[in-house]
This record gives structure tokens, C-alpha cells and sequence, in this order.
């Protein structure tokens, strides 16, 4: 750079005096037409004296000035260098007040201004990014050849494979529904939907996909898993609803229809009619009241008039306040044991909850003469259990039993007079108290329901633990 410099001011340099030595030549021309030969010879040799010594002056001053030009051009292009590798944060040393220190300041205020602008984008992309790995919604977006550019945390962990970039999205992503979005938006250049069933297992997905104004196309994936299992659980249950409602309301119909229709009816036909009638409106009775107070502790408005209550206390106030529905029943009910300890609960609410089990166990362990009520401390908390001697329940059911409706024997527990929402309630009510409930069974070993609750810090830590007897069974 600095020779090219050199050379050319060298260059316009000689020029200079290249047009210096023929205006000279003119003027001497012009002289000699009025001077004399000696005279002549003398002023052309002073002349081309003058000459070389202005030209041996001009040659270092040249050089002088073409190196500390082509130094500073020089700084310039490196600049020019790491601005255009992405070093933005190069200035140039500004010197002197000439066109060369105005083009550097400009310089440095245009490297400062792309600092900036640049600073600010990747700022907002960083931004960007992070909204869309926080989103619950799946993301990705591909290039106009359907090319993965970009996808968030949520997408790769719903595919199961890594999604890489530059990578074709059919290798990474396989549900058709979803590509057939994805592409549809590339060739039509307008937004589709589906939705996506096969890229995760039991999972579905709204697909959303868009077309990108730089080309390409974005799709969201919303997950409606939950919202699919509570619609289908919704129309589930009506149709549980209106086939419970519809069973009763077909028989009291008929019936009725039947005592209206006869002009001379007999008296023993129709009271036989009329307990029926009875009978199946109080089942629909049950199955209203059942309703309701599954509504009422399914609210999100659901309250508990939580007081402090000993385990045995609660356990007794439960065998003697349900004790009337075992009596004519020929079961024995019978307190197991419960620690002193206090917990937090609502006394009604316990109540229903005992209610509950206990009935049941009448109504499906009547074969094992007895059930057994009471409590035990576990960690940190108070386990009240619920035990029955009947045939018991399969392992397969017992995950199952908790759900509104579900009956192991349907028939059966029409038979019993059941409304199949007794142990929805008792697990609502449980899980409002912050605690938990199970089933454990073996058939022919009969049914123990435990539901645990968190027991209140003791007062006094110097009383003495309750013995608590072992879970009864068969044996005891």
C-alpha cells in the first residue's frame, strides 16, 4: 500500500517538473530571441541546476509525506478489516483536522452506530428466544425447502430426538398431520391447521402453521391433551348422568302408567307398584344429593371449617354417629385403635368421608360380618383406614374406583342401590384436606380404604406415643 502511495506521488511529483522544464524551455526560447550566447549558455545551466536540486528537495519531501498518508490509509483498511469480521468495537485514532480525520470520525461514528444496532438486535433476539423457550406451546420454524432454522426446548422435548438445524423436518418429526400443515403453509402461502396425534404418545396437539414474510414457515403445536380428556370426561359424564336419571324415571313411568291406566286396581298390586315407585325415587333422591355435594367440593369455592380434632375422637364420633347403618345389617362395627394425636379438619366433612367407606363396606363386604374403623401414625402423618372382609377387589379396578360412575360390577351395585359417585366425593374432600387416598385389596381378603392426613405439630413433645394396634385381618 505504501509503495502504490509512494509511487504515485513520485509519480505527480515528476509530472510537476516535468511541465515546470517545458514552461522554463518556452521562456527561454522566448529569451534567446533577445540574448546573447553566453549569456544563453549561463541561464540554461543555472536553469537545469535549479532544476535537479528542486528535484532532489521534492523526492524526500515526497516520500515523507506519501508514508504518513499511506499510514493512515492503512489503518483505515484494517479498521475496514475487523468492522467486516465483526469486531465493532474498533475505532480509529483520529489526527490532524484534514479530509482524512473527517472520513476517520465518520468512520468511527458509523462502527459506533452498527455497535449499537447490533447490540439492540441480538439483545431482542435473546429476548425472543427466551419467550419462546418459556411458551408451553411447541415451536419450530423452517426454511423455504422446509429446513429446521429454529425450535425451541419445548419442541425438542416433545419430539424425542434432537430437531438440528439445517436439518429436513420430516427426518426429525414424523406425524403426517403435522408436515402436511407445515408444507401447505409453504406452498400456499397462507396459514393451516391440524391437529397432531402421533408425535408424542398419548399426546394431541392443535397445529398452527404460518407462512414467514422472510420466507419459511412457523408452527405452533398447543397441547389439548387435558382439554380433550376433560371434554371427553364432561360428555362421559352426562351420559353417566342421564342413563343413571333415565333408569328410575323409565320404571316410575311405567308404573305409574300402569296404576293409571287400570280402572279397578288391586290394592296389593298397587302398593307393590307403589314401593317400587317409592324405591326408585329415593335412588334418584341419593343420586341428586350425590350430585350436588360432588359439585359443591369440586368448586374451586369449596371451604373448610378446619378446627383442630384428636385421630380418636374423629374415629369414634364416626362409629357412633354411623353405627344405625349397620344395624339391621347383621355387620359388626368395630374401632380399631387411633392415636391422640391432633389433626386440622372439618368435623362434617370427616364425617361424609366416613360415611361414605362405611357404607360402602356395608353395601359391597357384607359377607365379612364386620369392618374395622380406625387410625395410625405414619411420618408425619395420621392414616385413618376403612377395613372390610368381603370378597375384596381386583388389582385392576383399584386405580379405577375413585373416578365418577365407575363400577366394577355394574349390576351389582344397581342392586345395591349405589350411585357409583360415593367414592369421587370421598377423594375430593380428602384432597381438600391436603391428604391422600388408596385402595388395598386381594380378592377374598376383603377392601381397606386409607386416606391420610398431615398431623399438627405436638405441643408437648414429652407425652408419651400411642400404642397403635397392627391393621386388623382375618386372623385377629
Amino acid at each position: 500500500m505504501t509503495r502504490k502511495v509512494f509511487i504515485k506521488l513520485l509519480a505527480l511529483f515528476v509530472v510537476l517538473l516535468v511541465f515546470q522544464t517545458v514552461a522554463m524551455e518556452l521562456i527561454l526560447r522566448r529569451m534567446m530571441e533577445h540574448t546573447t550566447g553566453e549569456a544563453l549558455h549561463r541561464l540554461g545551466r543555472e536553469a537545469l541546476w535549479s532544476g535537479l536540486i528542486a528535484l532532489l528537495v521534492a523526492l524526500p519531501i515526497a516520500a515523507w509525506a506519501a508514508s504518513g498518508v499511506s499510514a493512515r490509509l492503512q489503518r483505515v483498511v484494517s479498521f475496514a478489516r475487523r468492522i467486516a469480521q465483526g469486531d465493532l468495537s474498533a475505532r480509529l485514532d483520529q489526527s490532524g483536522g484534514d479530509e482524512l480525520a473527517a472520513m476517520e470520525t465518520a468512520l468511527n461514528q458509523t462502527a459506533e452506530r452498527l455497535g449499537q444496532n447490533f447490540a439492540e438486535i441480538e439483545s431482542r433476539r435473546y429476548e425472543l428466544a427466551t419467550m419462546l423457550d418459556s411458551m408451553q406451546e411447541a415451536v419450530v420454524a423452517v426454511t423455504s425447502d422446509c429446513r429446521v432454522r429454529w425450535s425451541n426446548s419445548v419442541m425438542q422435548r416433545i419430539a424425542g430426538t434432537e430437531i438440528r438445524v439445517g436439518r429436513p423436518l420430516v427426518l426429525s418429526v414424523r406425524d403426517p398431520e403435522l408436515l402436511a400443515c407445515v408444507n401447505g403453509a409453504l406452498a400456499a402461502g397462507e396459514v393451516r391447521y391440524g391437529r397432531a396425534s402421533l408425535l408424542a404418545p398419548g399426546r394431541i396437539f392443535e397445529v398452527n402453521a404460518a407462512p414467514l414474510p422472510s420466507g419459511g414457515a412457523l408452527a405452533v403445536l398447543h397441547d389439548v391433551t387435558r382439554i380433550e380428556a376433560a371434554e371427553k370426561s364432561r360428555r362421559d359424564f352426562i351420559a353417566n348422568v342421564s342413563h343413571e336419571l333415565r333408569t328410575p324415571l323409565t320404571s316410575i313411568q311405567g308404573y305409574v302408567e300402569t296404576l293409571v291406566e287400570d280402572p279397578h286396581p288391586n290394592p296389593a298390586t298397587t302398593m307393590e307398584f307403589l314401593q317400587i315407585i317409592l324405591k326408585n325415587a329415593s335412588r334418584m333422591n341419593r343420586l341428586t344429593e350425590d350430585l350436588l355435594a360432588l359439585a359443591s367440593v369440586e368448586s374451586p369455592d369449596y371451604k373448610l371449617a378446619a378446627q383442630p380434632m384428636r385421630a380418636s375422637e374423629l374415629v369414634r364420633d364416626a362409629i357412633d354417629s354411623l353405627g344405625g347403618i349397620v344395624v339391621d345389617s347383621g355387620i359388626a362395627l368395630e374401632f380399631a385403635g387411633a392415636p391422640d394425636a391432633s389433626v386440622m379438619v372439618d368435623p362434617d366433612a370427616m364425617n361424609q368421608v366416613f360415611g361414605n367407606l362405611i357404607e360402602n363396606a356395608v353395601k359391597y363386604g357384607k359377607s365379612g360380618k364386620r369392618i374395622l374403623v380406625g387410625a395410625r401414625r405414619v411420618n408425619g402423618d395420621i392414616e385413618f383406614f376403612v377395613q372390610d372382609f368381603g370378597p375384596g377387589i381386583a388389582s385392576e379396578h383399584l386405580e379405577r374406583i375413585f373416578e365418577r360412575f365407575y363400577r366394577i360390577d355394574k349390576a351389582r351395585s344397581r342392586e345395591a342401590g349405589g350411585t357409583g359417585l360415593g367414592l369421587a366425593i370421598v377423594k375430593h374432600i380428602v384432597l381438600a384436606h391436603g391428604g391422600r387416598i388408596r385402595a388395598e385389596s386381594e380378592l377374598g381378603a376383603g377392601v381397606r380404604f386409607v386416606f391420610a392426613v398431615p398431623m399438627m405439630a405436638e405441643k408437648h413433645r414429652g407425652e408419651e406415643p400411642v400404642h397403635q394396634p397392627a391393621l386388623a385381618t382375618d386372623k385377629d
